[in-house]
């Protein structure tokens, strides 16, 4: 088996708080340098790299004398805005000895769900890579609140690669890779060395939060995976200890557990929708209307809605839900929840009747909406 990474040309790497913090005693200063090293021979091979880092809150914790993570978001903010500078300064510092220039950028999901903001990020990251200047990515922390976070820097590594449409991302962690199951409860358990992202059987083998310093554990890995398959990306999930992991990668070297995207990837637009964590309502659909956008991804008409949840405006993204609550698609609706309380249930020849105008013929059109699997 061939890594991936060895033919990937643009790459994702996300470092985990554990290995930046070394367990959360603070930044490790020599595996910052290690890290830098590597992506600057990567950068040496004509790889473009993209850097998404954990570690400003545990290191704002150690800075602040902090044992145990706040679960207040105002303490959590505080730590990240004084751990912040540290971890900025020191990755400046180790990339400047290879005579790189890095650029930190903080993102919220806002600035991802925005489609100007989402066009911005793009092309901000997309001219830092052709000055080959090394960006470094982290979540906001220091403005987010509970309804636009990521929840943790996994979620953010595969939203950043779908954003710059990346070949594969990396997810370096404290451990080897996948297991069948817990190794730490379960001695028997094997590494898998590789499968298809988004295959169910892959949550089930992951467990829970696997640190009390970061917020994400294997699942939110296998999640990200989940979600960088569907711009076509590769995911590696690898130790971020074991020994110019990156580089014997990019060499074609097998480490940690490779997750192959197997479906063609979708369109930018469609990959923006998917993307979306948050979204402004609901539709319940009927059975016909849920085989409709199932089988073939066709446009969603008011007749097939049963129900409207939420308060949403022309425009905005709103999720398509069986009348089991399964979630199987998302799209831009083309009315507002007002108008959709009205016309749900109605054929569409009775829209102009009951609102007194027609926009559209659908509520989501099929080019607006995406199946969610």
């Amino acid at each position: 088996m061939k890594s991936v990474f060895n033919s990937a040309r643009r790459v994702v790497v996300k470092v985990g708080s554990a290995l930046v913090t070394n367990d959360g005693r603070g930044l490790d200063h020599e595996a910052l340098a290690n890290w830098s090293r590597q992506i600057a021979e990567l950068m040496r091979m004509d790889k473009e790299v993209v850097l998404v880092s954990s570690g400003a809150i545990a290191e704002g914790m150690q800075r602040l004398g902090w044992s145990v993570r706040p679960s207040n978001i105002h303490e959590l903010q505080a730590a990240a805005a004084v751990g912040q500078m540290g971890l900025v300064q020191a990755y400046e510092t180790s990339f400047r000895g290879h005579g790189l220039h890095t650029a930190q950028i903080l993102l919220t999901h806002e600035d991802l769900t925005d489609r100007t903001r989402y066009l911005n990020a793009l092309s901000t990251l997309r001219t830092l890579l052709k000055l080959k200047v090394v960006p470094i990515i982290n979540e906001n922390d220091t403005v987010v609140t509970d309804e636009i976070r990521f929840g943790d820097n996994d979620t953010l590594g595969a939203l950043v690669t779908n954003l710059i449409e990346a070949d594969a991302l990396v997810i370096l962690t404290d451990q080897a890779g996948l297991f069948t199951a817990d190794p730490r409860r379960y001695p028997d358990a094997t590494l898998v060395h590789e499968a298809q992202a988004g295959d169910a059987a892959l949550e089930n083998m992951a467990g829970g939060a696997g640190s009390s310093i970061g917020r994400g554990g294997m699942l939110t890995k296998i999640l990200a995976a989940k979600r960088a398959a569907r711009s076509g990306a590769h995911t590696i999930i690898a130790s971020g200890r074991e020994p110019d992991v990156l580089i014997r990668l990019a060499q074609g070297e097998a480490i940690g557990t490779q997750l192959v995207a197997a479906s063609l990837p979708l369109s930018a637009k469609k990959t923006w929708l998917a993307d979306h964590l948050q979204v402004k309502g609901r539709l319940i659909l009927d059975t016909g209307a849920a085989q409709a956008l199932n089988a073939s991804g066709k446009s969603l008409l008011p007749i097939g809605v049963l129900a409207v949840e939420g308060d949403f405006r022309r425009g905005e993204v709103v999720a398509c839900v069986t009348a089991e609550g399964r979630h199987i698609a998302r799209g831009l609706v083309n009315y507002a929840a007002n108008e959709v309380r009205k016309i749900a249930g109605m054929p569409t020849h009775r829209i102009e009747a009951a609102l007194g105008y027609i926009d559209e013929a659908e509520l989501i059109h099929r080019d607006n909406l995406v199946l969610i699997s």
